[in-house]
C-alpha cells in the first residue's frame, strides 16, 4: 500500500486548523500530515503540536507555492494530497480523490462548482481560465486553480523547479502534467466558506490573475498564443496596405511596421516553444 502524505500550507490559520486537523486524522488515520507554516504569527505551531502533526515553520512568509514546495520535499509518501489550511476542503473528499487516482491517473483535482467560488469575480475569472486551458490542451479542464489535489509524488517532483512561490502553483502544475502527457482527472467537490479572512488581495492579485492567462499558454504551447497574435499583425498590415494602395497608390511605413511585427512575434513564439521544451526535461 502506498504511503500517503497530506500537505497543508497555512498562514495564520490556527482557528481553522484546530477544527480541520482532528477531522483529517479521523478520515485518514494512517496518513502523514504536514502543515507548512508560512510565517504565521498566531498559534499555528502550537495547534499542530497539540494534535501530533508535523509543522514546518518559516521565519517569514514566502508564499503559498513556496509552502507547497517545502512540504513536498519533506513528505515521505508516494502519494501527495494538497489541501488548503483554511477549512474550505472536506477531509472526507480525500478518499474520493484517492479512489480516482487509483484508477490510473497521475493527478486528481477537486473541481469546485459555481456555488463554491469566492465571489462572482473569482468565479468569472476561473471560468475564463478553465475555458482557455481546455482550448490549449485539448482536454477538459474543470478547475485550473483548485488547491485541493492528489498527485503521484515522483511525477509532481519533476516540476518543483517550475512552480512559483506565489498562489499560481495549481495552474503551473496542471499545465505541466498535461504537457508531459500525465493523466489528469477531476472530481466534483463543494468548498465551504473559509475560516477567517482571505489572504488574496483583489487589486494586487488582479494583475496576477491576468498573468496567469499568459502563463497557461506559455507553459503548454507558446505557438498557440503567438501564431494568432502574429496573424493579427499580418492581417492588420494587409488591411492597411489595401487601403493605402487604393487611396494613395503606395506602400506606407505603417504596413511595413505591422508586417515586421508579425514576423517578430512569430519568431518569438518559435524561440519560446524551444525554451518550453527544455523546461520539461528531467530536472536533476
Amino acid at each position: 500500500m502506498n504511503q500517503l502524505s497530506i500537505i497543508l500550507p497555512a498562514k495564520n490559520e490556527a482557528p481553522a486548523l484546530a477544527v480541520l486537523l482532528p477531522q483529517l486524522r479521523a478520515a485518514q488515520p494512517q496518513a502523514e500530515i504536514i502543515v507548512v507554516d508560512d510565517g504565521s504569527t498566531d498559534d499555528t505551531r502550537n495547534i499542530c503540536e497539540s494534535h501530533g502533526v508535523q509543522c514546518l515553520s518559516s521565519p517569514y512568509s514566502m508564499g503559498n507555492g513556496a509552502a507547497i514546495k517545502r512540504g513536498t520535499r519533506a513528505a515521505s509518501g508516494d502519494i501527495l494530497v494538497f489541501m488548503d489550511g483554511d477549512g474550505q476542503h472536506d477531509p472526507a473528499d480525500v478518499a474520493r480523490l484517492l479512489d480516482q487516482l487509483n484508477r490510473g491517473y497521475d493527478m486528481v483535482v477537486g473541481a469546485r462548482d459555481w456555488g463554491s467560488q469566492a465571489g462572482v469575480g473569482r468565479g468569472i475569472a476561473n471560468t475564463l481560465y478553465n475555458w482557455l486551458a481546455t482550448k490549449m490542451t485539448g482536454h477538459p479542464v474543470l478547475d485550473l486553480t483548485s488547491g485541493f489535489r492528489a498527485v503521484r509524488a515522483d511525477k509532481f517532483r519533476e516540476f518543483l523547479h517550475l512552480l512559483p512561490n506565489g498562489f499560481s502553483y495549481p495552474t503551473t502544475s496542471t499545465m505541466a502534467f498535461f504537457r508531459s502527457a500525465y493523466a489528469v482527472a477531476y472530481v466534483p467537490i463543494k468548498a465551504a466558506q473559509r475560516v477567517g479572512k482571505s489572504h488574496i488581495r483583489p487589486l494586487k492579485d488582479g494583475i496576477r490573475f491576468l498573468l496567469i492567462i499568459f502563463k497557461i499558454a506559455t507553459l503548454y504551447s507558446p505557438l498557440k498564443l503567438f501564431v494568432p497574435a502574429s496573424a493579427v499583425f499580418f492581417l492588420a498590415g494587409f488591411a492597411n496596405y489595401t487601403y493605402t494602395l487604393y487611396a494613395y497608390h503606395r506602400l506606407t511605413n505603417m504596413s511595413t511596421l505591422l508586417w515586421s511585427a508579425a514576423v517578430v512575434v512569430f519568431l518569438i513564439g518559435l524561440v519560446s516553444e524551444q525554451i518550453t521544451g527544455l523546461m520539461y526535461r528531467p530536472y536533476k
